[in-house]
């Protein structure tokens, strides 16, 4: 599993090349270019020459790509974009149905970040998430919410995303995927819906979220970041580990095995070294 701590990752189109550099200065853990819905039809093969232009002047620069869907005319030319850039870290695959589709991606020989969009690609998210190449998971819940015929913005569509959100959690974690990333939060001037989202996809075990302005990036690090006491408890926790063994206490409570991993991954939240 890759540990690698993703809280944010970043959209930026590839139609606004002058907006990759400054995704990237925006403090996000990962950027992703997109070459899929924020582009759109006739402006495909210039996005990708847009992006393929700014990883050739910019040969330390490190980014995600969500390529064009299955079927699309131009998947096959961004995987070969992806391919050959080095400054391609990983494959975002939109409306992904199939754990063939996945495996194609996945050809490009970068890790794959399969995009749960369609009724389809849940009832397939068993094969998807165990196909060669996926990294981790994550879903659109615009998308998948208009092809179940949901309401977006009701409390009734929000129950029936969760379930989605479970399917996810539960089968990247019976594989062993890096934490799967929430969706993303459309609404960029609604600041408390962001930071309730950001809350909820934290503690039902997202890793991240994805997010479509720079604006939301410190929003979500800060809701992701535990506080002092919490902090500081873990860090007691897993100072104790070496010299107590097995069960022991600490501030009154029991510690066992699933305490201490649990203070590990808040050090990790906390951008500490992992322990």
């Amino acid at each position: 599993m890759n540990k690698t701590v993703i809280r944010s990752a970043l959209f930026v189109p590839a139609t606004r090349p002058e907006r990759i550099a400054k995704a990237l200065a925006s403090g996000a853990d990962a950027v992703i270019v997109d070459l899929e819905d924020a582009v759109a039809e006739h402006l495909k093969v210039q996005a990708r020459s847009n992006l393929e232009a700014f990883l050739e002047a910019n040969p330390d620069a490190r980014v995600l790509v969500r390529i064009n869907a299955p079927q699309h005319e131009q998947q096959a030319a961004d995987l070969d974009l992806c391919r050959r850039q080095p400054g391609v870290v990983a494959v975002l695959l939109p409306k992904a149905e199939s754990a063939v589709q996945v495996e194609l991606a996945a050809a490009c020989a970068k890790p794959v970040w399969p995009i749960i969009e369609s009724a389809r690609g849940l009832l397939e998210i068993k094969a998807i998430a165990r196909a060669a190449g996926v990294e981790r998971l994550t879903f659109g819940a615009l998308d998948l919410g208009l092809d179940l015929g949901l309401s977006s913005t009701s409390a009734a569509a929000q129950r029936m995303l969760d379930q989605a959100r479970y399917a996810i959690l539960l089968h990247s974690r019976l594989v062993q995927l890096a934490p799967p990333l929430d969706s993303v939060f459309p609404d960029i001037k609604n600041i408390e819906g962001m930071a309730r989202m950001a809350a909820d996809a934290r503690d039902m075990g997202f890793g991240g979220l994805l997010c479509i302005h720079p604006s939301q990036v410190a929003l979500i690090h800060d809701t992701y970041m535990p506080g002092a006491e919490e902090l500081d408890r873990a860090r007691r926790i897993l100072a104790a580990v070496e010299s107590a063994g097995g069960v022991f206490v600490v501030d009154g409570q029991m510690v066992d095995a699933p305490v201490i991993e649990h203070s590990r991954r808040i050090v990790r939240r906390a951008g500490a070294a992992p322990v």
